[in-house]
């Protein structure tokens, strides 16, 4: 019994993220619990390729719309847990591609007169963004959430020592 108990203490916590989806929608006014809770279920699970963003009048916005709101909370939520000093902002920016990747560009804007910093590049090919279940869009969600979370202590930590050497 004291394995089992072990193998379950040594397994990384994984946020359930679709709830965390979910209420970031809800929260942002976009749209209403029960409707978020269908979009991301339509949305997220099911067979490739997505159909719904290929069939649309415009299937560049809708694709669009999706990757922010996949991303958005995964970038809200990495920069509260890594406290950015207040003139720092972090923005998304989406290349769409309907035939191919889309890119996600994530980047910190660190102040006033300071260079930006690319923290995250993703390719994704939006159509084919589908889980067979709750379990893996977790992982996907967590893997994107700690390659964030470590590029802006990185950031952070060189925006501090680029502090230091203008002071001395």
């Amino acid at each position: 019994m004291p394995k089992k108990l072990t193998a379950v203490r040594k397994r990384a916590r994984i946020r359930n993220w679709i709830a965390y989806l979910c209420e970031a929608l809800v929260t942002s006014g976009a749209m209403p619990t029960w409707e978020a809770a269908t979009y991301l279920t339509e949305n997220l699970f099911g067979e490739k390729p997505n159909p719904r963003l290929l069939t649309p009048s415009n299937p560049h916005e809708v694709t669009a719309q999706l990757l922010h709101r996949l991303y958005q909370p995964i970038v809200e939520a990495a920069s509260r847990d890594v406290m950015l000093p207040s003139a720092s902002t972090v923005h998304i920016f989406t290349d769409i591609s309907l035939t191919g990747n889309s890119a996600v560009l994530v980047v910190l804007f660190p102040g006033r007169h300071k260079p930006q910093t690319l923290l995250m590049l993703d390719a994704a090919k939006a159509w084919d963004l589908v889980f067979p279940d709750a379990e893996s869009f977790n992982v996907w969600a967590e893997e994107r959430y700690r390659q964030l979370v470590n590029a802006l202590r990185g950031a952070i930590v060189e925006l501090k020592g680029d502090l230091l050497k203008s002071v001395i």
